[in-house]
């Protein structure tokens, strides 16, 4: 049997898992719609928002910081009637079509369900990293680029991700350096070629012992192997992890990067489940993550409703 008898048990049309913008956006769509929709976040709404700074790239703000990008949305959910629980989902059931969820401290059942757990960045777990997140290390190139615009920056790591972000870095900053602990590369030969032929600087065979803050603002990378280097800015891109490990007892269908595999609606493999944000794969952006979760916010309510127009 699914849950503890002792549990508070919540019902809702609309069990949404996650609180990151497309976890959101779909509470929008749906509470909007009067629908009952619970939203399940297990630290604080807004996701990987949480650790931006600055954002500049999402439409309607020149600038603003992610934790108040993030209370924004989670202000405009609740305001159509959406209501977030503070648990850690430890168990999924989909059978048929009775979804259930079980938490730490309560037990969810619901007609229709979205993931959007995201995901995070693969961290180095050197000293310095955690404490210059967002103030000089980053893990996203596409979100901070222009903040190195003209000043010299360093990419760390071997496979596509990493060779892809400093070709894009390339067209901004003024110098970029790639970091990698081996010589070979995992990324395709065509693309190490073409970072090359755009004059990124190859740091092999290093690995970063520690990241320090200089007294001019720098960030200082002292190797395992010897030796250091100042930047301006760097950019850790040695994987993504997505959050979909209590989905694995389902019978939802993975892409080969452990990713949820997805249509072009959102939906998911089991009727009236759906995925959105970061855990689709897709592209890594707040925008993108909105889309996602307006899109199945919208079908879920479509697949609850039945309107003449599905």
């Amino acid at each position: 049997m699914l849950g503890d008898e002792k549990m508070d048990r919540i019902e809702c049309d609309v069990l949404i898992i996650g609180a990151g913008p497309a976890g959101l956006t779909a509470a929008m769509y749906t509470a909007r719609r009067k629908l009952n929709t619970i939203v399940v976040e297990k630290a604080l709404p807004g996701g990987q928002m949480q650790l931006t700074m600055d954002i500049e790239n999402y439409p309607g703000f020149e600038k603003i910081n992610g934790p108040e990008l993030a209370e924004k949305m989670k202000k405009q959910a609740e305001k159509f009637g959406a209501k977030i629980e503070y648990d850690m989902i430890t168990k999924v059931s989909v059978e048929g079509n009775i979804i259930k969820a079980v938490g730490n401290s309560k037990e969810y059942k619901a007609k229709t369900m979205i993931i959007a757990t995201g995901g995070e960045h693969r961290h180095l777990k050197v000293p310095g990293e955690q404490e210059l997140a967002g103030k000089g290390v980053s893990y996203c190139a596409t979100c901070d680029a222009l903040f190195y615009k003209g000043k010299e920056v360093a990419v760390i790591g071997g496979g596509n991700s990493a060779v892809e972000d400093a070709i894009y870095l390339s067209g901004v900053a003024e110098k970029v350096h790639l970091i990698h602990r081996r010589n070979e590369f995992r990324a395709d030969p065509d693309r190490v070629e073409k970072m090359k032929e755009l004059g990124v600087d190859i740091i092999t065979p290093k690995s970063p012992a520690k990241f320090e803050k200089t007294e001019e603002g720098k960030v200082k990378i002292t190797f395992n192997e010897g030796g250091e280097i100042e930047v301006d800015g760097v950019f850790i891109s040695v994987g993504y992890i997505p959050s979909a490990e209590v989905f694995k007892g389902t019978n939802l269908e993975f892409t080969k990067s452990g990713h949820i595999k997805v249509d072009e609606q959102q939906r998911t493999n089991l009727p009236g489940v759906f995925a959105a944000g970061d855990i689709t794969g897709r592209l890594a952006q707040i925008a993108v993550a909105v889309g996602e979760g307006a899109l199945a916010g919208m079908n879920a309510y479509k697949y609850i409703q039945k309107p003449y127009w599905s």
